[in-house]
Order: C-alpha cells, then sequence, then structure tokens
C-alpha cells in the first residue's frame, strides 16, 4: 500500500520526510502510536547511564510529527509527540547523519527550533535510526539542560545504541515476515541470522582476521531455524579492539533475542569498561535485568591492542571453550579464563569471571569458536573431533593466512564427521601479520 501522500507544513523542510518510500518505510516500522516497549526504554536508560545527559528519546517520524517512542526523563503529562518543524529529527532525516549540539542556544542548525526552550535544550546529541531498507525512520538522542562537550567514547557508544535500535526493528520486522510467509522460513532465518552477524570483519592494523559461521549440515537443508553461534570484532577506543565469539543454547527466537541484547550490550560496555571480564559481568547483569528469555549463554571476550610488531590483551571466558593460540613455530597453547556461563536464572550481582593476559607476535594467530567443532562426530556415533584434534589440525595450518587456517579447520572436522557436524558451528580468526 502506498503511503499517503502528506503536504508540506509551513516552513522549510527537508524534501527527505516526505518521501514517499521513507513513509511507507515507517508505517511498516509498526511503531507510531505504539506503546512504550522495555527493549527501547532500555536503551535509552543506558544512554543516560553512559553519557550523563537528563533526558533520552527515541522517535519516529512521520511528515507531520515526531512520536516519542522511548522518552526517558521526560513528564509524562508532556504526551509522546511534537511537531516535526519543532525537533531537530528532522536534520537527522535529511541529512542521514549524526547530530551534535554542544551549545544548543547558539549553534545556528536547531538553535531556532521550538525545542531548545520547550524541552531545555542545552545540549542535544542525535544519530538517526534507519529501516532495514535504510531509510531513515526517526533518531535516538540525548538531552542535557545545560550546553557541554560529548566525548569521543560517548559518542561511540549513541551510535553503537542508535545501531542496536535499528536492528531491533529489522529483527522485528525480519520476524513477521517469517511469521507470514511459512514457504520462505529458511531464507528469512538465514537473513535474519546474518543481520545478527557483522556483514563483514572491520581492518584492524596490524592483523589478518576472518571468521566464517557453518551450518550444521554441509548439504545445506538445514536452517530453517536461526540458532544462537554469534562473533563480533569491533574497535572500542582509540587503539584497543575487541573480539567477542558466543553460543546461545538452543534454536530459535529466544536464541535470536539473546544474542541480540548480548552483541548490542558487550558493544556498548566495552567502550566503558576495559577489562574484558567487566563487560563479561555487565551483560550477565543485562540478562537478569532485561529477561528476554531464559536461554543461558557463553561467551569469549578478548580485549587487545597494538604492541611492536604484535599485540598483547586480556581474554575473559564466561563457561566457553578456551581459545587456542598458534605460535609461528606451530607450537598451540590454551587460552584458559574461568568463568561461569551467563543465565538471568543464575545470580549476576557478583563478577565471577576471571581474566588471562595474552601477546601476539608475528606469524602467531589466536582462535575463538563454538563448540559445534569440537562435538563434530558422524553419523554413526563414533568419537568427537575434540579439543585435541583441532588443536592438531591448527598446529598444521602454520603459514596459511586467516581465511585459508578457518577453510582448513572446518574441512577436517567435517571429514572427520563424514560430511556433518551436530551442530552449527562459528569461528574467528586473528592472525598477525608476518614481519617480511
Amino acid at each position: 500500500m502506498m503511503a499517503k501522500e502528506i503536504v508540506p507544513p509551513t516552513g522549510e523542510l527537508p524534501d527527505a520526510v516526505f518521501d514517499p518510500a521513507r513513509l511507507a518505510a515507517v508505517a511498516a516500522s509498526g511503531l507510531l502510536d505504539s506503546s512504550p516497549e522495555g527493549t527501547f526504554d532500555d536503551l535509552a536508560q543506558l544512554a543516560l547511564v553512559i553519557t550523563g545527559a537528563q533526558k533520552a528519546f527515541f522517535t519516529v517520524a512521520d511528515g507531520r510529527r515526531s512520536f516519542w517512542k522511548s522518552s526517558i526523563g521526560m513528564d509524562p503529562a508532556a504526551g509522546r509527540e511534537n511537531d516535526i518543524r519543532d525537533s531537530p529529527c528532522h536534520i537527522l532525516i535529511g541529512t542521514g547523519a549524526p547530530l551534535i549540539a554542544e551549545d544548543a542556544a547558539t549553534d545556528p542548525r536547531i538553535s531556532h527550533l521550538a525545542d531548545v526552550d520547550a524541552l531545555g535544550i542545552g545540549a542535544w546529541a542525535g544519530y538517526p535510526v534507519v529501516s532495514p531498507d535504510g531509510y531513515v525512520l526517526g533518531g535516538f538522542c540525548v538531552v542535557d539542560k545545560d550546553a557541554r562537550p560529548f566525548t569521543p567514547e560517548q559518542t561511540q557508544a549513541l551510535r553503537t545504541l542508535a545501531r542496536s535500535v535499528s536492528s531491533e526493528i529489522a529483527l522485528r520486522q525480519a520476524l513477521r515476515q517469517a511469521r507470514a510467509s511459512a514457504e520462505a522460513s529458511a531464507a528469512l532465518a538465514r537473513t535474519l541470522q546474518d543481520s545478527l552477524l557483522p556483514p563483514r570483519l572491520p581492518d584492524t592494523p596490524g592483523l589478518d582476521v576472518a571468521a566464517v559461521h557453518l551450518p550444521a549440515d554441509a548439504t545445506g537443508a538445514a536452517g530453517a531455524e536461526v540458532v544462537g553461534d554469534f562473533y563480533d570484532l569491533f574497535r572500542t577506543s582509540g587503539k584497543t579492539w575487541a573480539a567477542l565469539m558466543g553460543d546461545v543454547c538452543g534454536k530459535g527466537i529466544d536464541a535470536a533475542k539473546v544474542t541480540a541484547l548480548a552483541r548490542y550490550t558487550v558493544r556498548a560496555e566495552a567502550t566503558q569498561h576495559a577489562r574484558p571480564s567487566t563487560v563479561l559481568h555487565r551483560l550477565h547483569q543485562a540478562m537478569a535485568d532485561q529477561r528476554v528469555s531464559d536461554r543461558f549463554l557463553t561467551a569469549a571476550l578478548a580485549t587487545f591492542r597494538p604492541a611492536g610488531c604484535g599485540i598483547v590483551g586480556r581474554y575473559a571466558s564466561a563457561g566457553h571453550p578456551p581459545a587456542l593460540i598458534r605460535r609461528a613455530d606451530g607450537t598451540v597453547e590454551q587460552l584458559h579464563a574461568a568463568g561461569i556461563l551467563l543465565s538471568p536464572l543464575l545470580p549476576a550481582d557478583q563478577d565471577h569471571h576471571e581474566e588471562t593476559a595474552f601477546q601476539l607476535y608475528p606469524g602467531d594467530a589466536l582462535l575463538l569458536y563454538t563448540d559445534g567443532i569440537t562435538e563434530a562426530r558422524s553419523a554413526d556415533r563414533g568419537p568427537l573431533f575434540g579439543e585435541e584434534r583441532l588443536a592438531r589440525a591448527l598446529a598444521a595450518t602454520v603459514g596459511c593466512d586467516a581465511t585459508e587456517t578457518l577453510d582448513r579447520l572446518w574441512r577436517e572436522a567435517s571429514e572427520h564427521a563424514g560430511g556433518y557436524a551436530v551442530d552449527d558451528t562459528a569461528l574467528m580468526l586473528l592472525r598477525v601479520t608476518p614481519q617480511p
């Protein structure tokens, strides 16, 4: 159905506000005039904790108004919307870019807007929220009553939270589509699975990186359900990076919910806490507080930075299989860090996760994986591939780049299992580029 044409109100607004395709995307989101929800309110509340601001909003805008899906710090009597001409949200729609106004009263982009006085805006920082097909639906922002700067860590966290809102919208729409069309369930599940993984790994200075997410059935017949194996690699701040590997118990919608919560929580918390054990503890608290599902989660998190010709880092685990380090000479070491798995059913008031320091030199590699590869077993119930076979296979990859290494590991596990693995598998390898 085509969106109803809206005549622009008096005053100049960007043409993008009235784009019929954008208005159709707003309608398809199903968010306009809907009730507040804990998922979005939690993200807005987290934005306040991170930035120290007094108000946080997630807004969805059509051609007439800016609707506050979340409005933390506002008096409920103020209502849940305002005229789009009065809100900075229309600037996000017009530019598709962030808007940081550290002194709203003097910033020519927003100083003339009615909201500056009506909402007591001293400083404003907002990021676009986009639909799955790229149209700006509205914005995710924080408001401070006084003019003030926002640190790079705070703006990066806001960017991450805005992306999390966009991902939640994409997740919901994909799930609605999956329910509406049983014939397309397998394809949609795979699309949803891909939305829970980074589309590509970022370029990481000094490292050759690769990651794969592989289905349990090598013939490709499976895939009608979303599984809980996931990974992520991202910069936290400055020259520090984080590599995450996780495995949610079970499959389906609940697994997808826990995966989404884990990814956006770790990304947000890692910008605020340098210790990976602290980040895992904060994730445990988020799982207990938000209770999106009773599914448990194992995870491994490594944070690292350049040091000389290699990297130094710290590793923490939440009940996850130990990471492996393959040295340039073929020696393989296990990287252990004791820690309980993460579950909303377990107490989250104490930090039960240890850390282990590590260092990689040119030619060394760090392997993070889920237990699908070690539990690969043939249909006749023969022995598992196991951690020892995985270590031997990894030792034999000296001289291989990251992509070839993962290909060889999976091929050996698949051959051991007769072409069939009992569980889905995620693998990620960080290899320090060898020196000439």
